[in-house]
């Protein structure tokens, strides 16, 4: 198998941190770049999407006829990784908004700005098993919680008994930022399923 050495990863550049996360991508050996148009999402082998305010981004992907393809791609292989309100995009439901559309690609339930004023803003050690014993510094802003999730999704990381880091295959969802801290593991080990995913030929990149 060949693998992508510098795997092409978007960020969905229609509202939220998307600069912190090109930085961190590219930091991390990705060919880091933004996505706004049918014909750029087409052509990178992954997705971020970043935080932001998930209503308004739900309907700019209506608007510029992007979530039929971020669905199709998906379906063929691409890996998602949705942070904080793009946890709340690719959820399966809004707890509290059941009629709130969304992209539907994770099977979980969230809850939005779950966490209140206990962590509005501020960092939490947080313990992810997949990284060890050192705790990953993740920086909780107004953050979603997983208020349920179905049998394929994975829990990585929990805060106060709820999902904060979850995975269903090639979909990773965050409740934190984990692009505003200088912390690079979870971004090397979205990267390492990208090229996981080009290695085995799901994806149909560009030449």
């Amino acid at each position: 198998m060949t693998t992508i050495r510098h795997p092409r990863v978007g960020v969905l550049a229609l509202q939220g941190d998307v600069s912190e996360h090109l930085v961190a991508l590219e930091e991390v050996g990705a060919e880091a770049t933004t996505v706004k148009t049918r014909a750029e999402l087409e052509a990178v082998d992954g997705l971020v999407i970043p935080g932001g305010e998930s209503t308004t981004v739900i309907k700019l992907l209506e608007r510029f006829d992007l979530a039929p393809l971020i669905k199709e791609r998906v379906a063929d292989g691409m890996p998602l990784w949705g942070t904080c309100m793009g946890l709340i995009v690719v959820a399966r439901a809004v707890a509290e908004l059941p009629e709130q559309p969304t992209l539907a690609l994770l099977d979980v339930s969230v809850r939005r700005n779950a966490f209140g004023r206990q962590i509005a803003s501020g960092e939490v050690e947080l313990e992810i098993a997949e990284f060890g014993a050192r705790p990953f510094p993740a920086i909780f802003i107004r953050a979603p919680w997983i208020e349920e999730s179905g049998p394929q999704v994975r829990i990585l990381a929990q805060l106060d008994g709820h999902g904060v880091l979850v995975q269903q295959g090639r979909i990773l969802g965050s409740s934190f930022h984990p692009e505003l801290s200088p912390d690079r593991r979870l971004h090397e080990y979205f990267i390492d399923i990208v090229r996981d995913a080009a290695a085995i030929g799901k994806l149909a990149r560009p030449a």
